[in-house]
């Protein structure tokens, strides 16, 4: 029997937001305690887009930088590769990051700008890319710098939850994740985790999210929890099921938490681990949920195939598109969309009007016929298990709204960040915008 144990460590930030951090690494030997042999730190973000209330939370971010600058690091790096359908350099213009470097003496990583490592996910038995800034300072060279993730506390239209692990995401060059994203997305997260840990893991918790992890503005009454909390940890899997169990989810509710445990990377029972200030836990645990609010235009048809309509894929990253752009940005409906397998022939023969198609499984069965019937001007597709760009793109002409518009940066400023982006190599899945 594995008696092993081990420590999840919570802080409540109404008092001030370093004062929790402090509290946290405290309780693990302080910031001088994990320091590597090259005195560096890498910081990983949840910086999926600069929408408000779905990135880590900028001073959550500066009291991290500024905590392991007085303890004696030499470098700290903070690094992401944004979501598709967007660049980096601008996430970290839009939500503060850049602004916050600079002030710290912090080193902003652009992952997308980096070049590629192809590695092999033996659970999916694929290679992807990652970022080869990454597998050059923390696979190759893994024992000389600390590693930390700083994830939000959110939950997942597509896996339930987005914490430590599946923060790692981030570290996969955007074409990589087109692929898989789907019924099999659990067990590349799980893969991705065996090839690289992080040190430590500190989450994010002032709020939590529900109803997925893209809230629009229209509904953050609805979808952001405030939670005033930090939740730290060296065992990322450990601080994941309690970040979990915070937002009302246990570990087998959480495919790629249940993956990671049964391959015992980690501790994933929750009565292995330690949690101090179990109180916090207790007063301040909702019951959320990864289910979207379904709000969607009233003339809008979806009609879902029986079979391969994956939650983790074309279904849920199209629906969460359709919110954001009919609530946030005035999109209007007046079309259907087709997604999954095995729908019916007669259905689609009915189809008037204009057409997404969302997945290849659909594109495959559809797409050239009603491109053919329908012409080519009223049918979009997103081929792929989920191209957030086509999806964006084919989404925005069917809605009658520009891309440009879903920018959170001044045009102009978003235009300049581009250019400097392409010409340091910027690997971007974008919108395209013409």
């Amino acid at each position: 029997m594995n008696a092993a144990r081990t420590k999840v460590v919570l802080a409540d930030t109404t008092k001030g937001i370093p004062r929790a951090v402090k509290a946290i690494f405290e309780h693990f030997g302080q910031g001088e305690a994990l320091l590597r042999s090259s005195r560096d730190v890498y910081i990983k973000v949840n910086a999926v887009g600069p929408e408000p209330n779905v990135y880590t939370d900028p001073e959550v971010l500066r009291a991290v930088i500024i905590y392991f600058k007085n303890c004696g690091a030499k470098s700290v790096y903070v690094m992401e590769n944004c979501t598709q359908a967007n660049f980096t350099r601008l996430v970290f213009q839009g939500t503060g990051y850049s602004r916050i470097c600079k002030e710290t003496g912090a080193i902003p990583v652009f992952l997308d700008e980096t070049a590629a490592v192809p590695i092999f996910l033996a659970g999916i038995e694929e290679f992807i890319d990652i970022s080869r800034f990454v597998f050059e300072r923390l696979v190759e060279k893994r024992t000389e710098n600390l590693y930390l993730s700083l994830p939000k506390l959110k939950t997942h239209s597509m896996s339930q939850v987005t914490l430590s692990i599946k923060n790692q995401f981030g570290l996969v060059h955007q074409h990589s994740r087109i692929a898989d994203h789907n019924y099999r997305l659990h067990q590349k997260f799980a893969d991705i985790y065996r090839v690289l840990r992080p040190d430590f893991s500190l989450i994010d918790g002032l709020i939590a999210t529900t109803h997925g992890h893209y809230p629009t503005a229209y509904h953050a009454d609805k979808c952001v929890v405030p939670m005033n909390l930090l939740i730290g940890g060296c065992d990322p899997l450990a601080v994941d099921v309690v970040g979990a169990g915070l937002m009302g989810f246990g570990v087998q509710d959480v495919k790629h938490l249940e993956l990671c445990r049964a391959a015992g990377m980690g501790i994933g029972d929750m009565d292995r681990i330690d949690i101090v200030n179990q109180n916090l836990f207790e007063e301040r645990k909702q019951q959320l949920t990864c289910e979207l609010l379904g709000d969607f235009p009233p003339d809008l048809t979806f009609i879902r195939g029986q079979e391969r309509c994956c939650p983790e894929g074309c279904r849920r990253n199209t629906e969460s598109v359709v919110e954001m752009i009919y609530r946030d940005h005035g999109g209007r409906g007046g079309f259907t969309i087709l997604m999954g397998m095995g729908i019916d022939r007669q259905v689609v023969d009915r189809i008037t009007g204009r057409v997404h198609i969302a997945g290849s499984c659909a594109v495959q069965e559809h797409g050239v016929a009603l491109q053919a019937r329908l012409g080519k001007r009223k049918v979009t597709m997103s081929p792929g298990c989920n191209d957030l760009a086509l999806t964006v793109y084919g989404l925005c002409r069917q809605m009658k709204v520009h891309p440009i518009q879903l920018s959170q940066v001044d045009p102009l400023r978003s235009a300049a960040l581009l250019i400097m982006a392409r010409l340091r190599g910027s690997r971007a899945n974008i919108v395209p915008l013409i």
